[in-house]
């Protein structure tokens, strides 16, 4: 989001509403959180000011992230709308601070999926802290079944890890059944985003394909070229 957007707001002094959408990596979309925050506010009423989207991890602190550029701009009576608390950060120290911070600066934070409506009020301030701690505990319980059931399949003796062969074996892979689909493309020498395109897949899925099934059936020559 550009600064304009934060340096209009405090020349004018008005309330300012702000959509704020997060993802974790360029393979996740932005359209489904604007999707929820635009339903949200045609049911309350609401029209957004200003979006800020970005894409990287909740674990970063919010300081280095456009959240926290936002968040230095954002005054009191302003709101900020996410599709969860998630969005926010990963951790319950990130999300309190940031609930925190917004409290002592006087700017709301509602949230879509959670019906969380974050003011001033010790009600808000209570349902923050036992979402954040909730979700805690939830991945920290998580994160230990899971280094025990290793440990447990470790100690049985039993192997970790993809079954050995099962990447490699061809009718395995989701591209297969459009393995002919595939080879006239390149044949007519449509290039792979045009491939991409009609398969709906990502390049590097398509290229791994190619190099690993295809290529080896043609010259040295067409190999390059599909690469």
């Amino acid at each position: 989001m550009k600064l304009a957007i934060f340096f209009v707001s405090l020349c004018k002094k008005t309330v300012m509403r702000y959509g704020y959408i997060r993802v974790s990596s360029d393979k996740q979309t932005v359209e489904n959180q604007r999707f929820e925050i635009n339903q949200f506010c045609l049911r309350e009423g609401i029209e957004i000011d200003g979006w800020i989207d970005e894409t990287v991890s909740g674990t970063k602190p919010y300081s280095k992230r456009r959240l926290g550029q936002l968040l230095r701009h954002a005054g009191k009576g302003d709101l900020i709308i996410c599709s969860e608390l998630s969005r926010l950060g990963r951790s319950l120290y990130m999300i309190m601070e940031i609930l925190s911070y917004c409290m002592r600066r006087g700017c709301m934070v509602w949230t879509v999926k959670d019906g969380y409506r974050l003011g001033e009020d010790i009600q808000s301030k209570v349902l923050a802290f036992a979402f954040g701690l909730s979700a805690e505990i939830e991945r920290n319980l998580i994160s230990q079944r899971t280094r025990e059931a290793l440990a447990r399949m470790k100690a049985e003796g039993r192997p970790l890890g993809r079954p050995k062969g099962s990447c490699t074996r061809k009718e395995a892979h989701p591209l297969y059944p459009r393995d002919a689909y595939i080879r006239r493309s390149i044949a007519r020498g449509c290039s792979q985003r045009q491939i991409c395109g009609r398969l709906g897949c990502s390049r590097n899925t398509l290229r791994r394909y190619i190099q690993a099934f295809i290529c080896g059936e043609y010259t040295t020559r067409n190999a390059k070229k599909v690469t």
